[in-house]
């Protein structure tokens, strides 16, 4: 029941749309403008920078919270678990961001609130999280290609730190942890899937913290 708590708890957390409740504070629906993503990089085309960085926060942070509270909830009471429900309270916050039932399951593609999940699931994630996408941002400033780069990055990621004990659990957790890892970037790269064509096209376009997005 555990699990199915922390899901619930994170997808009611990613309700919490960020970018459409920026925008209707703004007099727009963001869904209807640029790209029509309810999310970070569409908001800061549309709306400028400070409105992108003040969407990546608040998507970044209701993964944290959906995190810690099921940590708090659950963690005790079964510390072998404490990652899996980790996981699985980010993925419904993932889920809750990218499918909210009140908007017609229209929402985002989840890359900021897997952000949340890279800050607080385990400290060994954040370095490579970062080192990855904004390495590949400044790089090449295809938000795309770093979001789906971090992706790659976690799932990898997730399997060593498993296999090597940093989870301190037994195999069946793990492989549970790593199914839903899986979900996660199987989903992420499906929701990117028009960016990928247009990567592969060498049509994407790219983004950048000015109003040179605007010009674009």
């Amino acid at each position: 029941m555990e699990r199915i708590y922390c899901i619930v708890i994170g997808y009611v957390f990613g309700l919490f749309q960020t970018a459409f409740i920026y925008g209707k504070m703004h007099g727009i629906d963001i869904r209807e403008h640029g790209s029509g993503n309810a999310g970070t990089t569409n908001t800061l085309r549309v709306l400028g920078t400070k409105a992108g960085l003040i969407v990546l926060a608040g998507d970044i942070i209701k993964t944290i919270l959906a995190i810690v509270v099921c940590a708090a909830l659950f963690g005790k009471n079964h510390p072998e678990e404490l990652y899996l429900m980790k996981l699985y309270a980010a993925a419904g916050a993932i889920l809750g961001h990218n499918f909210p039932f009140y908007l017609k399951f229209k929402g985002g593609k989840g890359i900021a609130a897997t952000a949340g999940l890279v800050l607080s699931f385990h400290p060994t994630f954040i370095p490579v999280g970062v080192i990855l996408f904004f390495g590949t941002f400044f790089l090449t400033h295809y938000v795309s290609l770093g979001s789906l780069l971090v992706y790659a990055g976690i799932m990898i990621q997730m399997v060593v730190s498993g296999q090597l004990g940093l989870f301190h659990t037994g195999q069946g957790i793990l492989n549970e942890m790593y199914v839903i890892t899986a979900f996660l970037t199987i989903m992420a790269y499906y929701k990117h899937r028009e960016n990928i064509k247009r990567l592969l096209k060498g049509e994407e376009r790219k983004t950048y913290l000015t109003k040179k997005n605007v010009a674009d």
